[in-house]
């Protein structure tokens, strides 16, 4: 009877405050927290961009430059702000709503050198109060009555402390190492040990890292020179797996199947022939489209992709007369975007340039552009669900007009992994790092190797002036 009298009574003391006062204060820190720490700033970082966004045009001045870096890059801009409300609330914490009643510093006459200690005391409460709940009986069976008497007293007594008014630091401060000392006394056998806290906190961390690899955004590096001049070798670029809906995990399904690639869009896809492989190139053409090209120049639907002649580029390749890569570089225009596209005169085939004045005044797999004879790839025909992929250095890359034996083919919409953002991190030959490439936004403004800075001026004003959007979108297939 005394033992049955005393395990209710210890019941009965836990009850005065770990049960229902911590459920409480749990749910209202769990409200706290997913409030104004994840919720407002995401509705925030999201409004922000809606604001930002360009409509129909875009301003001019500096505003019209952040236009376009949030049209170019939605989510890094997003992530950013959120990060920048997320701090500004964080400073704010012990003023926020709820504060005072989640032990974050929450009482307003809490000296602000003490509010760390006075969350300590909080987290201390809810522990006792959870190990007190899923382990009365075995506490009852192994500590005395003694033991656990002084317990609840000291955890009493630091409650008490938390909640007098007015608020008495010394008394607080006393009362919270009572508590703990007892606790590591009493309960140290039920206390989460520090390994297995760095554990918890290690296997949460990987948790959300691959939730986020898995459906928000990947780091990818970039293997070859297939994009020069928009992307090197050694970048290492993220890539928004969001962009087309994530895929479903083990599956090659998304979540929105309404979200296909745009003309323009450079992606990152497991190549078709070997899914084992990872691609990036640019997409040039989408279902129904009818895509052809001479001498590297994409031509859809009969219409030449529209160019503006920037001037000589070149790039060394490994050693030896054959390692200088010199060419034209253009800057081309497909629908709202325009980028940087490399043609390689040493990767052209050594073809006769004679006049014409259609495809037939041309013989033996030449085609005609602008006046001139050149090699001809396709026609191609884009199936539906999928994309026809270039690389910008346009006469060095592997891409749809080589695939499948030379017949061509395209990349399937559950082949693409994401949608490139900008260069997180680059390397030079050498092993060392080239900061001027870091920040590099793959689908913003071009941006050339800083040793031709001389061509800067003639891409900056084929930007300028670049055609107006009827003139830069394709015609209908048909």
């Amino acid at each position: 009877m005394v033992a049955r009298a005393d395990a209710g009574s210890i019941r009965k003391r836990t009850s005065v405050y770990p049960e229902p006062y911590v459920s409480i204060q749990s749910l209202l820190r769990f409200v706290y927290w997913a409030t104004w720490f994840f919720i407002v700033p995401v509705v925030l970082a999201g409004l922000a961009v809606w604001l930002i966004s360009p409509g129909d045009a875009t301003a001019a001045g500096p505003f019209g430059y952040l236009q376009s870096v949030v049209h170019d890059q939605p989510v890094p801009v997003a992530i950013v702000l959120f990060t920048v409300f997320e701090m500004i609330l964080w400073s704010q914490r012990y003023a926020l709503p709820l504060s005072a009643y989640v032990g974050v510093g929450g009482r307003r006459d809490v000296p602000a050198a003490m509010r760390k200690r006075f969350e300590q005391g909080s987290a201390l409460l809810e522990e006792a109060g959870r190990i007190l709940r899923r382990n009365h009986r075995d506490i009852q069976r192994t500590i005395s009555a003694a033991d656990r008497e002084e317990l609840q007293d000291k955890l009493q007594k630091l409650r008490d402390a938390m909640e007098a008014t007015p608020f008495e630091g010394k008394v607080f401060t006393a009362a919270l190492d009572d508590a703990g000392d007892v606790m590591e006394g009493r309960l140290s056998r039920w206390r989460k040990g520090e390994l297995r806290e760095y554990g918890e906190s290690i296997g949460i961390a990987i948790l959300v890292a691959l939730l986020l690899r898995a459906f928000v955004v990947e780091a990818f590096k970039i293997p070859s020179r297939s994009m020069v001049p928009t992307l090197a070798v050694g970048d290492h670029i993220f890539v928004n797996k969001f962009a087309y809906g994530p895929t479903l995990p083990f599956t090659q399904k998304r979540l929105f199947s309404k979200l296909p690639p745009q003309r323009g869009d450079v992606i990152v896809f497991q190549f078709p022939e070997h899914p084992e492989q990872d691609f990036i190139k640019r997409v040039v053409a989408v279902p129904g489209d009818v895509l052809e090209a001479v001498d590297g120049r994409p031509i859809i639907n009969g219409w030449p992709v529209p160019q503006c002649k920037v001037g000589t580029y070149g790039y060394m390749e490994g050693d030896g007369p054959f390692g200088q890569h010199d060419g034209e570089l253009v800057v081309e225009y497909i629908g709202k975007e325009a980028y940087l596209a490399f043609y390689d005169r040493m990767m052209m085939a050594p073809v006769q340039r004679q006049k014409c004045a259609k495809d037939a005044d041309c013989a033996g797999g030449k085609g005609c552009l602008e006046g001139v004879c050149g090699e001809h790839q396709g026609p191609y025909v884009i199936k539906p669900g999928e994309v026809w992929v270039m690389g910008d250095n346009r006469n060095n890359s592997h891409d749809s007009r080589g695939w499948f034996e030379g017949r061509g083919g395209g990349v399937p919409f559950q082949n693409i992994r994401g949608k490139a953002l900008w260069v997180w991190m680059s390397f030079q030959p050498t092993g060392s790092l080239a900061w001027e490439r870091i920040g590099v936004s793959v689908m913003g403004t071009p941006r050339l190797p800083k040793e031709f800075d001389g061509l800067r001026p003639a891409v900056m004003n084929c930007l300028k002036n670049r055609p107006p959007l009827p003139i830069t979108t394709p015609p209908d297939p048909k």
